[in-house]
């Protein structure tokens, strides 16, 4: 590492530390070694440097972490006193330690929102099947966005216990908007089709609503002849005055989206 590089994040005012740090994340990006190990020493010495400057590092942690941050993004995750806990679950997520997973367990009871926000993100994409009971609580949780983000998260963990909690909440709602349940619940195609596809027969418009804007979002052509069904003769409405058949048709506009862009990948 060239001395000048990790100079450039200790000299100066914040504002040109912050700029140095911009610059050294580019040269990482264009694959500098030297940038690259200053900014992981950044990370591994981190109480000797601004906090600014740690969290703005961490938010790009794929560009130029490796192995050796692994034991002080875990030491972070538990340091209150320098207070970037919700960060260094960010870099744990984006460099693969699962180590990480018990102190994030941990974090969903922390104080701050964006703390346990991260947490539940960080554990839809290192945590596994044993995860599952402690983000359920969360799809409950009085924040939407909190809900929102466990729901994305058990739709990535999968598995039977993951689509258990979902459909839970999609048959006994808490809430009236759940388009992020339908959303989770849509990961779990072809598989769940049939079930979303009975849910759409159900007496209750909200039921048969949230099932549409579902199998919208799989993508499946397996979904079609029930959309098309709920689309033209469907006229119930929901308790926030949502329409089942203004429902289905967007579901097939998002599900032929999800088609062309499939196609266009491959």
């Amino acid at each position: 590492m060239n001395p000048a590089d990790a100079r450039r994040l200790k000299d100066g005012d914040l504002e040109t530390r912050v700029e140095n740090l911009r610059l050294l994340l580019d040269r990482a990006a264009d694959g500098d070694a030297s940038a690259k190990e200053a900014l992981c020493a950044l990370v591994r010495d981190y109480p000797d440097y601004h906090r600014s400057l740690y969290t703005r590092a961490l938010n790009l942690a794929a560009i130029f972490g490796d192995d050796t941050l692994r034991e002080p993004l875990l030491a972070s995750l538990a340091d209150t006193q320098y207070n970037c806990q919700a960060w260094a679950a960010m870099g744990c997520a984006a460099l693969g330690f699962r180590e990480a997973v018990p102190a994030l367990v941990a974090m969903l009871d922390h104080p701050q929102e964006m703390a346990r926000e991260q947490a539940v993100i960080a554990l839809g994409t290192l945590g596994d099947e044993s995860v599952v009971p402690a983000l359920t609580p969360v799809l409950r949780d009085p924040i939407a966005g909190m809900r929102e983000r466990a729901a994305e998260a058990l739709g990535q963990i999968g598995g039977e216990a993951a689509l258990a909690a979902l459909w839970d909440e999609f048959e006994n709602r808490r809430y009236y908007r759940i388009g992020y349940i339908a959303s989770a619940l849509a990961k779990f195609a072809p598989d769940i089709i049939p079930r979303l596809c009975k849910a759409a027969d159900s007496n209750d418009p909200d039921q048969r609503y949230w099932a549409a804007v579902a199998l919208g979002s799989t993508g499946d052509d397996r979904a079609v002849p029930t959309l098309e069904r709920l689309m033209a003769n469907d006229r119930g409405s929901t308790v926030f005055d949502g329409m089942v058949s203004v429902a289905a048709k967007k579901g097939l506009r998002t599900l032929r989206r999800i088609q062309a862009a499939i196609a266009a990948r491959t």
